[in-house]
């Protein structure tokens, strides 16, 4: 009896510890996580400096850890990071200029996978990440859309889309991908894709305003575009995509600040004006529902990244104070007042939040 009672034990005891050390891609091991509670920022550095950085805000104790890539391991993270996501236990990183997606873990920054995103040498030039269904897409400026599986990290696919393709958003099972022509000065492109989730082919391309660069999906399934413009005749311009029949219900010049970020909670979506304020729009009555969303005299140097943290509707808003200096998160209730700030590296592009 004692002999059974004592096998019982070891086996509740490995049972336990296979339990823990199983996520859900599988890690065989349970990383120390060193970090604790909060949010990443990605800094994406000078051109062609490979000085991007990646780092790490606790909101709980105040600590600000501003290289966590390259503390975890030892190595830079490259030039010009532009994107960044967490799903599943991992999180990833577009590194534009050079090129590579970067794989870490959120526990503690270290590297699980690099992943050259080079075609027999020429650059892709990876640029934004979007995930379903244990696939990541990756969008890079050679025209392509990526698919990677999430549990092997294996590319096995790339989607032709439009020229130079950024931002995506997801709705209804469809990958919406807007197509910017960026790289093109004086002749964008003017179009979204739509790819069907389920075979991962392209089926149509939308027509919107010139230099579609951001996107974001609603709670509804509709899809909010910002197109960029020229940057001389042709105005930037706010376009809503019906996400079931992928018809314009409408499309509008908008006031719209460089970086051109759009952030969705809720029923509220969040932009950046001209101006550098905080706009607020309703995505149930489609008007504006705040024109300046910040209360108090803050105002921000050169305002870049937004995001919302949606258990606590605070705000996130990065300032990459001229593009020439380290930068600023800064925090922001719900109602608007400023709560926290806290140092970053230089351009911070994009907010990630560990724990949302």
């Amino acid at each position: 009896m004692r002999s059974f009672k004592h096998s019982y034990l070891l086996l509740l005891s490995a049972l336990s510890l296979l339990a823990t050390s199983c996520s859900k891609d599988d890690d065989p091991i349970v990383a120390e996580d060193n970090l604790g509670t909060g949010v990443f920022i990605v800094n994406q550095g000078a051109f062609s400096a490979s000085n991007a950085s990646l780092t790490f805000y606790n909101t709980t104790t105040k600590k600000v850890t501003l290289d966590v890539f390259s503390a975890a391991n030892g190595t830079g993270l490259g030039s010009v990071a532009n994107d960044a996501a967490i799903y599943g236990s991992k999180m990833y990183i577009t590194v534009n200029v050079s090129s590579t997606l970067e794989v870490v873990d959120p526990r503690n920054g270290k590297l699980i996978k690099h992943i050259d995103m080079k075609n027999n040498g020429v650059a892709r030039q990876p640029r934004y990440v979007a995930f379903y269904k244990n696939k990541a897409y990756i969008t890079s400026y050679d025209n392509t859309v990526a698919v990677i599986d999430t549990a092997s990290l294996t590319i096995e696919k790339f989607i032709t889309v439009g020229r130079n393709p950024e931002q995506m958003a997801i709705a209804n099972g469809k990958l919406y991908v807007a197509n910017s022509g960026g790289l093109t000065f004086g002749n964008p492109d003017n179009s979204v894709s739509v790819i069907d989730l389920n075979t991962n082919t392209e089926t149509k391309k939308i027509t919107v305003p010139a230099n579609p660069v951001s996107l974001a999906a609603d709670a509804g399934g509709d899809v909010y575009v910002i197109s960029a413009g020229d940057y001389d005749k042709i105005l930037p311009a706010l376009t809503i995509i019906n996400g079931t029949n992928d018809a314009i219900k409408s499309s509008e010049t908008t006031d719209i600040g460089y970086g051109n970020t759009i952030a969705i909670a809720g029923n509220s979506a969040y932009l950046i004006s001209g101006d550098g304020k905080v706009v607020v729009f309703n995505t149930t009555t489609d008007q504006v529902s705040n024109a300046n969303f910040i209360t108090g005299n803050f105002k921000f140097a050169t305002p870049f990244a937004i995001a919302v943290k949606e258990s606590t509707g605070e705000v996130f808003v990065t300032d990459a104070k001229g593009y020439t200096a380290d930068g600023k998160l800064y925090i922001f209730s719900r109602e608007g007042a400023i709560k926290d700030s806290a140092a970053t590296g230089l351009i911070p592009g994009k907010v990630v939040f560990k724990n949302n």
